[in-house]
């Protein structure tokens, strides 16, 4: 008895611990050798996980392959949805994956000081998988729930876009069998998910075949760690990149706890020791091969600018851009890809990607393009050249576009090699590919020249940054003595200032979103889609190329076969040609010059905005109020009629309060709104308040230059009165919403008070001078019982009229 018990005891000893060896158990299903192995029993449709790497850290990532299609929801082919250290941990017969929290560290030699950091912060357990099957310290776990599962947010993401409450429908959801790959360094998974509910609105309607449910593809990806030899570059304001930062608990008292390092892409030369050396491993990016050829060559074309840039920082040929090969999945982290992204509006482009969250190393570059930027393009060049007369030739309208192209593939490019917007670079003559550029229109001989419209090539900031990121100092080390890292690190921070020092003897502006967004910026020269050093004299000359382009718009601006209706869709860009530099100008008025300045580094730190720029700005914005600017000259009205059957308005058509018809006064109100909302914005508003004591503009002087433009003129044509009494309501109305704003500052409120009191005092002596039989009575009366209205509610004014979507070029 003794003995049988002895050897059953040592037959347990050498049996698997859950009761089954792996080989056995997946004897009869295909193998996917790799970084983790994988098995797939196609009978059940199961996919199987070996983990032979329990408490070992790797990436997890999740995507889209395929997309929904809508701009306004967001859910796009390629969507990136971040990356994420986990490891696998045992317990008993489960394996539980683990998110690590990488914001939190101790950069120390003591390992009670780094478990100390560990143990205050919390980790996220993100799934458990019972162990089916093993072998020494190698578990199989079933993960078709994890796949079968959202980690995308994509029923979330409906919701918040208020189009329809849905959820996951797994009765509807499958493994895709084509994505079960696994290779040395990435596993890569894929599932079909089907999403249900009701209530779907008009977005998902659009692009959905059915209103009640849709389906998606998305990625799980496994991608091992990178090895140790990535060294982190630190991060500076004026490097141009963008900042990977977490909080090192370790660090000295007197030293900052936030480490902020750059993100960006391994690369080493082959030689260290030349000015210039191949890279050990060049950057490859890759073009999507479903890009139309005019538009994959010039996506080509415009991503290999970059290598100028490398070239200066002393690399031979180490950024190279090719075409996808036949049958490589775009998904594949393995792969820096350019993926040219379809929808079902014109939308925003992105630059994005997988980076180890432990360093900021980029992993992978992964670039969405929407295909319907390089037609928007078209069509601001068809509608300011009318090119379809009676041989029609649109060789330069195509020109201008994929122009357009190349440096919308240079700047989204720019984006997955770690590099942030410079929105102040338009000042320096086009500097930077990672602005917002303009078209530039010229005139000559009084036509509209399209050649110069977007430049050509890297800029000069675009080198500097990636001197600063990608560049090393020369190792000129002749006596082959490794160098300490000490000294290393003391070589590296002085060749980094030295790049820093030589951008700033450039003179070479850098200005990022937070500063160039907002409506309430103050920056005099970081602005969206704009051109020049000074707004104010490029929104006067936007404004000419706008009034040859007005008036030259005729039906050549459409191809034969197309329906007249068609020409206002033509006509919105540019009648609105203007609408971005106004957003510019502004920025002028209770304006500022500033810089990202450093201690110890700079001594300019900023300024206002002189008083004769800001009242050029102030000028040149209140010509864009006026009835001769606004008006749309009546032969571009008759020649648009209602929308031909079989077509209808959109979003890019204009708004208007007539019907079916065009609304040239709606039209005129939608662009002084924009104006007048951004002179009224409450920030700039409070900063013309405050500036006062400098014997600047002020709030005052700014509201009576606006009223006394829409107030000091009698104009006899009926269509300009109407115009001008439409801004002036838009205006009045904007100055009540002021009035009504209780976060309003008192020094703000008081101009205000100020401007009402004295549009309601003018407005009383015009009643008093008109005849009740008057066609201007009922304006006048109108406007009176508008301004009495100031301490009610206004929740039911009359809404304003708003321009069709603009920004970016070419998107919304």
């Amino acid at each position: 008895m003794k003995k049988c018990l002895i050897s059953l005891c040592s037959l347990l000893m050498v049996l698997p611990a859950f009761g089954e060896t792996i080989s056995r158990f997946t004897q009869s299903m295909s193998a996917k050798p790799g970084f983790f192995d994988l098995y797939y029993d196609a009978k059940k449709a199961a996919v199987y996980l070996d983990v032979d790497k329990v408490d070992e850290e790797f990436i997890l990532m999740h995507s889209l392959p395929y997309g929904l299609g809508s701009n306004d929801i967001g859910l796009d082919r390629g969507r990136q949805g971040g990356s994420q250290l986990v490891f696998f941990r045992r317990v008993g017969d489960k394996l539980f994956l683990v998110e690590k929290n990488t914001q939190y560290r101790a950069n120390s030699d003591n390992a009670a000081e780094r478990q100390s950091v560990r143990e205050a912060f919390a980790e996220s357990v993100l799934a458990s998988f019972d162990v089916v099957a093993s072998d020494k310290d190698s578990y199989l776990i079933l993960i078709n729930d994890y796949l079968l599962s959202e980690h995308m947010g994509i029923a979330d993401r409906i919701q918040q876009v208020n189009q329809g409450s849905f959820q996951l429908n797994k009765s509807l959801s499958s493994i895709d069998e084509s994505v079960i790959k696994s290779f040395p360094d990435n596993t890569e998974l894929q599932s079909i998910l089907t999403f249900s509910g009701k209530k779907a609105g008009n977005h998902l309607r659009q692009v959905s075949p059915s209103a009640s449910s849709f389906t998606l593809r998305q990625r799980v990806s496994m991608v091992a760690l990178p090895d140790d030899n990535y060294k982190p570059r630190v991060f500076h304001p004026y490097s141009g990149f963008w900042s990977f930062s977490y909080h090192d608990y370790a660090a000295g008292l007197t030293e900052s706890m936030t480490q902020r390092f750059i993100p960006r892409h391994r690369l080493t030369k082959k030689n260290p020791a030349a000015e210039k050396s191949e890279a050990i491993e060049p950057i490859v990016y890759y073009v999507d091969r479903g890009a139309p050829e005019q538009v994959r060559n010039a996506l080509l074309d415009g991503a290999r600018w970059w290598n100028q840039a490398f070239e200066a920082a002393g690399y031979i040929d180490a950024f190279q851009v090719k075409v996808l090969p036949e049958n490589v999945d775009p998904m594949d982290v393995r792969y820096n890809v350019i993926q040219w992204v379809h929808r079902a509006t014109r939308g925003w482009s992105y630059g994005a990607g997988v980076t180890d969250p432990r360093t900021g190393e980029i992993i992978k570059g992964h670039v969405t393009l929407g295909s319907l930027r390089v037609r928007q393009d078209l069509l601001i060049a068809r509608g300011v050249t009318a090119p379809f007369d009676n041989e029609p030739d649109l060789t330069r309208q195509q020109q201008m576009a994929l122009a357009r192209i190349r440096q919308l593939s240079a700047h989204e490019v720019g984006h997955t090699l770690g590099i942030a917007h410079n929105f102040a670079a338009s000042a320096d003559g086009r500097a930077s590919v990672m602005d917002y550029p303009h078209p530039l229109f010229q005139i000559e001989d009084n036509k509209i020249v399209m050649s110069n419209a977007y430049d050509t090539g890297i800029g000069e900031w675009d080198k500097q940054v990636v001197k600063y990121g990608y560049g090393d100092a020369v190792q000129n080390n002749s006596d082959d003595v490794d160098i300490n890292s000490d000294d290393q690190t003391a070589i590296e921070k002085d060749f980094l200032n030295s790049i820093i020092a030589e951008s700033k003897q450039k003179e070479l502006s850098y200005i990022s979103d937070p500063d160039a967004r907002p409506a309430s910026g103050l920056h005099a020269t970081a602005h969206l889609w704009d051109n020049g050093a000074d707004a104010a004299k490029a929104l006067t000359h936007i404004m000419s190329i706008r009034e040859l382009a007005l008036a030259n718009f005729n039906q050549q601006v459409i191809a034969d076969g197309v329906p007249f209706s068609q020409l206002e869709e033509v006509l919105v860009p540019v009648y609105n040609l203007h609408r971005f530099q106004v957003e510019a100008a502004v920025k002028l008025i209770a304006g500022r010059h500033y810089q990202y300045a450093v201690k110890g580094e700079d001594e300019f730190i900023q300024k206002t905005v002189d008083k004769q720029s800001q009242q050029a700005a102030l000028d040149a914005l209140l010509k864009t109020l006026t009835p001769e600017f606004l008006a749309l000259d009546q032969r571009i009205v008759n020649l648009i009629p209602p929308k031909a059957y079989g077509y209808s308005k959109s979003r890019e058509s204009f708004n208007g309060k007539t019907g079916l018809s065009l609304d040239p006064l709606s039209i005129a109100e939608a662009s002084a709104n924009h104006t007048l909302s951004l002179l009224l914005n409450k920030e700039r508003l409070t900063r013309l308040a405050q500036q006062s004591k400098d014997n600047q503009l002020t709030a005052g002087s700014v509201l009576r230059a606006i009223s006394s433009q829409l107030v000091d003129t009698d104009y006899q044509q009926q269509d300009a009165f109407q115009i001008n009494m439409r801004v002036l309501h838009a205006y009045i109305t904007q100055l009540i919403k002021l009035y009504n704003l209780k976060s309003l500052p008192i020094e703000s409120l008081s101009s205000v008070v100020t401007e009402l009191d004295y549009l309601q005092h003018w407005t009383k002596k015009r009643l008093g001078r008109a005849r009740k039989s008057d066609d201007s009575y009922g304006y006048y009366k109108s406007l009176q019982s508008l301004l009495n209205t100031r301490e009610e509610s206004f929740e039911g004014e009359r809404p304003s009229v708003a321009l069709p979507p603009g920004s970016p070029i070419g998107n919304n």
